[in-house]
């Protein structure tokens, strides 16, 4: 690299002059190139969020990575979402929301904690929103293009989390969410696969827990 900018700077000023324009052509082509890398992951972003604006239903399997990679626990979970509302069911417990609260229903205890939607539980358990807001909470960077058709997108939040990334998988033909994986700082992650997506008729009551409904659960209000 000194040798050739020795060369450079004894060619003379004419010389030096089209070296110059060669450099700023080439950052235009440069930030040409990064604009579609962004448009190819908004338009990603969009077609994903939109699946998730209907009343739909999915299998989703939680794997727990170590930071060797190493499969250190997973479950699956059914899923009833609709705009923002959903409700997981998973072994013994469900996790239900409106929106706006959360109750978790640990059926073997009888009992139900029941608190407020965190960030985190907006970005984790509620992928419409993430998909919806993500200009608000991330910035959005086109990784790649698999060869299964998968557009590779990955999420950095705008402010202290648990994580750094949140790496998408979403198919560029449909806009369906196949994967998500949480990148921690400690090098572990949380790897989330969707599977049976389709649309459904949800009720509202599926949203809420309804205290009247089962007498026998304790109801804890950790608000």
């Amino acid at each position: 690299m000194k040798t050739l900018l020795r060369i450079l700077i004894c060619a003379g000023i004419a010389l030096y002059a089209q070296s110059a324009g060669f450099n700023h052509a080439q950052a235009q082509i440069t930030h040409a190139s990064q604009g579609r890398l962004d448009e190819n992951a908004t338009e990603a972003l969009k077609k994903a969020a939109a699946r998730f604006n209907q009343n739909v239903s999915f299998s989703v399997t939680l794997t727990n990575l170590d930071p060797q990679k190493k499969n250190i626990g997973s479950q699956t979970a059914q899923v009833r979402y609709h705009k923002g509302k959903y409700r997981l069911t998973f072994a013994d417990q469900e996790l239900i929301s409106d929106g706006t609260t959360v109750w978790h229903w640990n059926k073997t205890a009888r009992e139900v904690a029941v608190n407020n939607l965190s960030d985190d539980d907006i970005d984790l358990l509620n992928p419409g929103r993430l998909l919806a807001n993500y200009q608000k909470n991330f910035k959005a960077k086109y990784i790649r293009t698999d060869d299964d058709g998968s557009a590779v997108v990955d999420l950095q939040p705008r402010s202290s989390r648990p994580y750094h990334k949140i790496r998408l998988f979403i198919n560029e033909a449909d806009g369906l969410l196949r994967r998500m994986e949480v990148h921690k700082y400690d090098s572990s992650r949380d790897v989330y696969v969707v599977s049976d997506f389709k649309r459904t008729a949800n009720a509202a009551s599926q949203f809420t827990f309804d205290p009247s409904a089962h007498p026998d659960v304790e109801l804890i209000d950790m608000r």
